[in-house]
């Protein structure tokens, strides 16, 4: 075989290898996506030693939703002695299979494997603790993510955490819904959570004894530091800019105002305001991938709707089309980070849905329609939302993917709502 470069993707070593030298009809697996309608069918072998590894490396890819999984019966999950056969998952209608060898020391070694030739594209080296609790699921998860890389050219999601609020805490967990703890403190109530770019601090506001801050904390830590604020002034809905160096919050002032300020993050200097008129409210602020626009929401000509505008606060304008008279206000948009779409939530008959606002079209489209649905956040990858939905009782965070339509649950102590999805995480807080 020939071999590429040793490089190091998202915390895992990753032995890139190509196919055999003998091999002249390689096919890239990435033509398998031209029709987004067609996935592959994906079987995890039997691994000896790996138990726990293979059942989240199978959920994770299966929850990435780019696959048609195959799950093996019992009598076929032991390992098997010999050279690798693929036959029995030819005959599954497999397209792809992953082969998992524990080496040594924690070092494990994946495979991916077109079914059909039986040729290895793609192969790779990762450490990681075989027991896939705690912290250490974190390297099981970015070695997911590299697998769906290697199929489609571009990373899964499962190196992921979701923040949301339950309790009036902050609380994260992982996106597959293990690790569910609080990470602000008991006393004071915390909400409207937001992610820095680097995936190891956040942002969230903090009410007490009537007066509301802005606080910017490290991840599992009681490092914090506040945006200033003043005795007659409150710091809400917080959201930072996507090269962590700014951070534009809603100031509530006198007369009901609120209005939009940004702030530099370096030294928590200079607030400016970025949007002015006397009884408006301007919450909610989200950037653009690109920090040059930021979308928020504005009741300045009556119903609560999106508008956007430059970062400085310059050419202020009306941004998703709405019904007037028979859909109600537009809230809580948050920015694809492919900078191509806004999702948010809107009144409609009686309760909120979750809208995708597609930026290249100016068409909107309703995307939830069971139960009660809001505060939308997208996942890296641009095609999965999650979302606070009274669909399975009570409130609990639901997980959609936009191509197939596929809805999971994140279990929750309670009532969870406001969440918000987690850049990818090369490392561990």
């Amino acid at each position: 075989m020939n071999r590429g470069t040793l490089v190091g993707i998202l915390g895992v070593v990753v032995a890139v290898t190509t196919a055999r030298a003998q091999d002249t009809t390689r096919v890239d697996l990435r033509l398998l996506y031209d029709n987004p309608k067609v996935r592959p069918g994906l079987v995890v072998l039997p691994a000896g030693g790996l138990d726990s590894v293979r059942a989240i490396l199978e959920r994770d890819l299966d929850q990435s939703d780019r696959f048609e999984m195959i799950l093996l019966p019992p009598v076929m999950r032991l390992a098997q002695p010999g050279p690798l056969n693929l036959a029995p998952y030819r005959a599954m209608s497999a397209t792809l299979a992953l082969e998992l060898q524990l080496i040594g020391g924690g070092l494990v070694t994946a495979r991916l494997y077109d079914v059909a030739s039986g040729l290895i594209r793609m192969e790779g080296n990762a450490v990681l603790d075989l027991a896939g609790v705690g912290e250490a699921r974190m390297a099981i998860h970015r070695l997911s993510d590299e697998v769906v890389r290697w199929a489609t050219g571009s990373p899964g999601i499962a190196a992921t955490r979701l923040l949301y609020v339950f309790d009036n805490r902050v609380w994260t967990v992982d996106a597959d819904g293990y690790g569910a703890r609080p990470v602000t403190a008991v006393g004071r109530t915390a909400y409207s959570p937001t992610w820095h770019p680097d995936g190891r601090r956040f942002a969230f506001t903090e009410l007490y004894d009537g007066h509301g801050s802005v606080v910017l904390q490290t991840l599992f830590s009681s490092n914090r530091i506040l945006i200033p604020t003043t005795q007659t002034t409150t710091n809400i809905t917080p959201a930072i800019s996507p090269d962590g160096r700014s951070i534009v919050f809603s100031r509530g002032m006198d007369r009901a105002v609120y209005a939009l300020h940004q702030a530099n993050l370096a030294d928590l200097c200079c607030v400016e305001r970025l949007t002015v008129g006397r009884f408006a409210e301007n919450l909610s602020p989200t950037y653009s991938p690109d920090g040059r626009r930021i979308a928020f929401v504005s009741n300045r000509a009556g119903s609560p709707q999106i508008y956007v505008m430059s970062s400085d606060g310059t050419n202020q304008e009306l941004l998703v089309p709405f019904d007037y008279g028979v859909t109600g206000g537009s809230f809580a948009p948050d920015w694809s980070p492919d900078g191509l779409k806004l999702a948010f939530h809107r009144a409609m008959a009686g309760g909120f849905q979750v809208l995708v606002f597609d930026l290249t079209t100016d068409r909107v489209q309703q995307v939830t329609s069971e139960g009660r649905n809001e505060d939308a956040s997208w996942a890296p990858d641009s095609r999965h939302l999650v979302f606070s939905s009274s669909r399975a009782g009570g409130r609990q965070l639901h997980i959609l993917d936009l191509e197939t339509s596929r809805v999971r649950r994140i279990p929750s102590p309670g009532y969870a709502q406001l969440a918000e999805w987690s850049p990818r995480l090369g490392g561990a807080p």
